[in-house]
């Protein structure tokens, strides 16, 4: 892949969860790129090793290694794995997360005459509480979890750090999106908690918010099958100053330079929008 810059990340171990996903594909071949020892993480293993071999195939290092983030257990056994055949994790990218269609409303507003939700779909007053629950656990707890168990192998050893992956629904809640709102927003909350907690320790958590990319998650949401735009897609691109989608290897600028202790070693328990002026825009 193309980097717009280059940093030496030789001999250091970079954990990736969510790394096999379209974006943390992305970041998982930049820091192989540059030199990583690379871990993807993730619950399909077959993935995950499909993309390491295609990041080995390029002359990088990566392996696949399949975990659940909420399995404490399952985290503690893969760190000393990792620790014992790579060496100790100096970069953490808390990548896990994402969303439900049971903590999903069918509508934007309530109409309390005309709300009715479509088949499969709630309202406010009837959203699923495990729903709810698990679009809390993935994205929270997938992030705390992962944070106490690699961080542990990052005290007393300079240039280590934490990267967790916030959204635009963070800054501002999204319609519909109830669960994945409130989860992200207290995603970065943590973000900043842990870095002020971990600052005299040296290990330095920021976490990316970025904006509307297409994913796989959400790509039957923003798009036609003729690959025009949703009207939730057009709305989004209405309020998107630059007026499209992200592509996933514009992260990677803000992610090299979070990584990198050169360019930001006093950057800590900042929540850095790559977002194409969304959280700016007033809508006038």
């Amino acid at each position: 892949m193309s980097l717009p810059f280059d940093i030496d990340l030789r001999n250091k171990v970079a954990v990736v969860t969510g790394g096999a996903g379209v974006l943390g594909a992305q970041m998982c071949r930049a820091l192989a790129e540059c030199g990583a020892k690379v871990v993807i993480v993730g619950r399909d293993l077959a993935k995950a090793e499909r993309l390491a071999e295609s990041i080995n195939a390029t002359g990088g290092f990566a392996q696949g290694m399949s975990c659940d983030v909420l399995d404490r257990a399952a985290l503690e056994n893969a760190a000393s794995h990792i620790a014992s055949t790579l060496g100790p994790c100096d970069i953490l990218i808390n990548g896990a997360g994402g969303n439900h269609p049971k903590g999903i409303t069918g509508q934007e507003y309530f109409n309390a005459e005309t709300n009715s939700a479509e088949p499969g779909q709630s309202s406010f007053f009837d959203l699923d509480m495990e729903g709810f629950k698990f679009v809390f656990d993935l994205n929270l707890m997938g992030t705390l979890l992962p944070s106490q168990v690699f961080a542990k192998q990052m005290l007393g050893r300079p240039g280590c750090t934490i990267i967790n992956i916030s959204s635009m629904s963070a800054f501002r809640p999204l319609t519909k999106v109830a669960a994945y709102s409130g989860a992200k927003a207290a995603v970065s909350n943590f973000t900043q908690w842990l870095a002020v907690h971990l600052a005299q320790s040296g290990i330095r958590v920021n976490a990316l918010a970025p904006g509307f990319f297409i994913t796989e998650q959400n790509q039957k949401l923003m798009l036609n099958e003729d690959g025009s735009y949703t009207p939730r897609a057009q709305k989004v691109i209405a309020q998107t100053p630059m007026r499209r989608f992200g592509e996933a290897g514009e992260l990677i600028g803000a992610l090299l330079w979070l990584v990198e202790p050169k360019a930001s070693g006093f950057v800590t328990g900042s929540i850095i929008a790559v977002d194409g002026g969304f959280s700016a825009y007033s809508g006038v």
